[in-house]
C-alpha cells in the first residue's frame, strides 16, 4: 500500500549543517564516496549481527556486498548495499538530523558482550547521519530507498531532499532489502561520471572495506557508420576493492611478503623496509598500529611544508594522509597505518590536536617505533650467539621485544636442532646492518627528538651515533663513549663543526689526541641545536671542547697546571697589546693549554652561542647575535713568539685571529684585508 507523501523539516538547521560538512569536515569533494559506502557497509555488518538471532533476516541474500553504479544521461551515482535498511521511521529519525547516529544507538542497545563481538568482528563503522550529507558536497538532490530487512516488501521508503529546509518521506514497494542511496550531481560533479575515477576513489579510500564492493565491466564498442565508440556496459558485476584491511588480520595469517607489499602499497616506495611492527592495543583506547621504518629517506625529508605521517583509519575507514597529530614530527620519516576505534569518522586535523584519544595514541606509537629502533641497535651490536633480544619459543620467556612477525626479531627454539639455530643466527646476521643503514639516512632527523620530546629523551639519546677521534665510522654511542673514558674522565668530550674533515682536524682538539680522549665529531647541522636539550648522559655531563677554558680536572697533572699559569703571567703584557689590537674582534684574549701545534685558536664562553650556530641561523635567513668569540692563543708557538718584536704587530694580531676563524670554518668579516695583511708579510 502507498502512502501519501509527508513533508518534514530537518531536526537541524540545514544551512548550517550544509557549511560544516562541505567546509569543515570534508575539505576533499572525492570524500562523499568513502562515507556512502562505509554507511553501506556498516548496514551490513548491522545486518550480520541482528541475524545471529534472526537468521530469516537474511531472506534470500546470505551473501553481503556493495554496489555503486552511475548513469551518464541521468547524471546520478548510486550506492546501494543489501544489509539492515532503514523502516519510515528510521530514516526520519536517522537522515533527518546531523546529530542523530544510527550506530550510536545500535551499540546502545547490544549487551556488553555482543559489544566485545562487534568490537572484534562487526567493525560498526561511525556516525551515520554527518557520512550521509557529504553527499551534498557533489549533489543538489539525494533520493534515498531503502526497506528495513524483515518488513515486507510493501513497507519500503523513499527519502528525498534538495537540502532546502525540509525532506519527503514516502511509503514505496521495494522487494530487495537493504538502501540505495542516488546522488543528482551538480554540474561541477559530473567528473565523477566515470567508471576509473570511481575505481581510483574506491582503491584510495575503501579498499580494505571488509565487504566487497562491486561495479558493472564496461568494454569499448566500435561505433557503425564511421561514428566514434565509446565504453558500453556489459551488464557483468566485479569486485573493485581488496576487502580486507591487512592490520585487522592476525599476524601469524600473514607472511614476510605480504607485510613488504603493503608497505610498499602505502608509502609508495620500490624498495622493502628495514622492519616493522604490528600490534593491537587495548584499554582506555583502542587502535591497531602497523608502523615501518624505510630503509631510505624520501627527497623531500627535511621540506617543512611536505605533508608527513603515517595514514589514520577509523574502524577500517580510510580518514587521512599524513596525519601528523599521530606521530611526532622526528618521527617523520615512518610509514604505515593506525586504525582507531574510538575516534569518530569526521575527525578533522584541529580535532586530532585535540583529542585524548589522539595523545594515547600519539605516546603508544612513538614508543612502538623507538623500541624498533633499541631492537635494530641491538642487533649492531650483539653477537650472534647471544640470545638478547630473542624470544624463546620452548619455554615462552623473553627479553622485552616485539614479536616475530615484526621484522625485528630472532625467533629461538631451545628444543629445535643445530638446523634450525644455524638458520636462526644467518638471520640475525642479515639484520646487524640495519641499524647503521637506518642511522645514515635518518639519524639527522632522529636528533630533533632531544628538542621535541622531553618524556623520551633519554632513549633517543641512546640511539644516537657519532663518529670520534678515534673511530672515523659514525657508530660510537654515548655508552660506547662513557665505557672507553680514561680513569679520572668527567665529561663527555665532544666538537660541532661543519664537516667530518673540520671536526677531526680542529686545534681545540689537539690537547685531548696528545693525551688519547676521544672527542665525538658532531658534523649535522642539527647537532649544535639538539646538544642544546642534552646537557648530560647517564650522569655524565657533556662538554664542548670549544666552549669555556679547557679543563681536563685530574687528567692534568700538577706539572703541567703550574707551567700553564706560568706561562699566562709572563705572556700577560703581550695579552694586554693583543687585547687592545683586537677588541672589536674578540671578547678576550687568554691563554691556552690546548693547544699544541696550532697558534690559535677561537672558542666561546660557557653557555654561550657557537660561532658554528650563529653563521647557521645567518644563512638561514634568521636573527642572530653578533658574537664575539674568545681568542686562545699558544704561548710556545713560534708565530706567537714573533709577535713581541714585530714591527708588524697588530697585522699579525689580526691575521692570527682570522686564521684560527678559518680554521672552524668561518670567513674574515673583511677578506680582502686579511689578503693585504698576508700580503704585506710576503714580500
Amino acid at each position: 500500500m502507498t502512502l501519501s507523501k509527508t513533508k518534514l523539516p530537518f531536526q537541524a538547521e540545514v544551512a548550517q549543517l550544509l557549511h560544516l560538512v562541505t567546509h569543515s569536515l570534508y575539505s576533499n569533494k572525492e570524500i562523499f564516496l568513502r562515507e556512502l559506502i562505509s554507511n553501506a557497509s556498516d548496514a551490513c555488518d548491522k545486518l550480520r549481527f541482528e541475524a545471529i538471532d534472526q537468521p530469516a533476516l537474511y531472506e534470500d541474500q546470505p551473501t553481503l556486498e556493495v554496489r555503486v553504479s552511475f548513469d551518464k544521461a541521468a547524471k546520478t551515482i548510486t550506492i546501494a548495499d543489501n544489509g539492515i535498511g532503514l523502516s519510515q521511521q528510521e530514516a526520519i529519525d536517522n537522515l533527518g538530523t546531523i546529530a542523530k547516529s544510527g550506530t550510536r544507538d545500535f551499540m546502545s542497545k547490544l549487551t556488553s558482550v555482543q559489544k566485545a563481538t562487534a568490537s572484534e568482528q562487526g567493525q560498526l563503522i561511525g556516525q551515520f547521519g554527518v557520512g550521509f550529507y557529504s553527499g551534498f558536497i557533489v549533489a543538489d538532490r539525494i533520493t534515498v530507498e531503502s526497506r528495513r530487512a524483515g518488513l515486507p516488501a510493501e513497507e519500503g521508503v523513499r527519502w528525498v531532499s534538495a537540502g532546502a529546509g525540509d525532506f519527503e518521506v514516502d511509503t514505496i514497494e521495494r522487494p530487495q532489502r537493504g538502501t540505495s542511496v542516488t546522488l543528482h550531481l551538480r554540474e561541477d560533479a559530473e567528473e565523477y561520471l566515470n567508471l576509473w575515477k570511481l575505481k581510483s576513489i574506491i582503491s584510495k579510500y575503501s579498499d580494505h572495506i571488509s565487504l566487497p564492493i562491486l561495479m558493472e565491466k564496461e568494454e569499448w564498442k566500435e561505433g557503425e557508420d564511421n561514428k566514434g565508440g565509446e565504453m558500453v556496459k556489459t551488464g557483468e558485476w566485479e569486485p573493485v576493492n581488496q576487502a580486507n584491511a591487512l592490520w585487522s588480520r592476525p599476524k601469524k595469517d600473514i607472511s614476510e611478503e605480504q607485510y613488504v607489499e603493503f608497505y610498499k602499497n602505502v608509502s609508495h616506495d620500490f624498495e622493502p623496509p628495514l622492519a616493522w611492527s604490528h600490534n593491537r592495543v587495548e584499554g582506555t583506547t583502542e587502535y591497531t598500529q602497523l608502523l615501518y621504518i624505510p630503509s631510505k629517506a624520501p627527497m623531500d625529508l627535511w621540506n617543512r611544508e611536505k605533508g608527513a605521517g603515517v595514514k589514520l583509519y577509523v574502524k577500517r575507514v580510510f580518514i587521512m594522509d599524513d596525519a601528523e597529530a599521530l606521530l611526532p614530527s622526528y618521527l617523520r620519516f615512518v610509514k604505515g597505518v593506525i586504525d582507531s576505534a574510538d575516534l569518530p569518522l569526521n575527525v578533522s586535523r584541529e580535532l586530532l590536536q585535540e583529542s585524548r584519544d589522539v595523545k594515547a595514541i600519539r605516546e603508544g606509537s612513538t614508543k612502538r617505533v623507538l623500541g624498533m629502533l633499541e631492537d635494530l641497535a641491538k642487533k649492531q651490536k650483539t653477537p650472534v650467539d647471544s640470545n638478547e633480544g630473542k624470544i624463546d619459543v620452548g619455554s615462552g620467556e623473553s627479553v622485552p621485544a616485539p614479536e616475530p612477525g615484526e621484522g625485528v626479531t630472532d625467533v629461538v627454539d631451545k628444543k629445535a636442532d643445530t638446523t634450525l639455530a644455524a638458520e636462526a643466527a644467518a638471520e640475525y646476521s642479515d639484520e646487524s646492518g640495519k641499524y647503521a643503514k637506518f642511522y645514515a639516512e635518518f639519524g639527522a632527523v632522529l636528533k630533533e627528538g632531544l628538542g621535541e620530546d622531553f618524556a623520551n629523551r633519554e632513549r633517543i639519546a641512546k640511539l644516537l651515533r657519532f663518529a670520534s677521534s678515534t673511530s672515523d665510522t659514525v657508530s660510537v654511542s654515548f655508552a660506547d663513549y662513557k665505557s672507553r673514558m680514561k680513569e679520572g674522565q668527567e665529561a663527555i668530550y665532544y666538537i660541532t663543526a661543519d664537516t667530518p674533515a673540520a671536526a677531526r682536524n680542529s686545534p681545540q682538539l689537539e690537547i685531548f689526541k696528545k693525551k688519547g680522549i676521544e672527542v665525538l665529531l658532531m658534523t649535522d647541522r642539527v647537532d649544535e641545536w639538539a646538544l642544546n636539550y642534552l646537557t648530560e648522559f647517564d650522569g655524565t655531563p657533556l662538554q664542548s671542547v670549544a666552549k669555556g677554558a679547557v679543563d681536563l680536572g685530574k687528567l692534568q697533572d700538577e706539572a703541567e697546571k703550574k707551567a700553564a699559569e706560568a706561562a699566562a703571567e709572563s705572556f700577560k703584557p703581550m695579552l694586554e697589546r693583543l687585547k687592545e689590537a683586537l677588541k672589536d674582534k674578540a671578547e678576550d684574549v687568554r691563554v691556552t693549554t690546548r693547544l699544541v701545534d696550532s697558534p690559535a685558536c677561537l672558542v666561546v664562553q660557557d653557555g654561550g652561542m657557537s660561532t658554528q650556530l650563529a653563521r647557521m641561523l645567518k644563512q638561514a635567513g634568521q636573527p642572530a647575535p653578533e658574537l664575539k668569540p674568545v681568542l686562545e692563543v699558544n704561548a710556545e708557538h713560534p708565530l706567537v713568539k714573533k709577535l713581541e718584536d714585530s714591527a708588524h704587530f697588530e697585522d699579525l694580531a689580526n691575521i692570527l685571529f682570522d686564521q684560527a676563524l678559518l680554521a672552524e670554518g668561518g670567513l674574515p668579516a673583511d677578506p680582502a684585508a686579511y689578503v693585504r695583511r698576508v700580503n704585506s708579510l710576503l714580500v
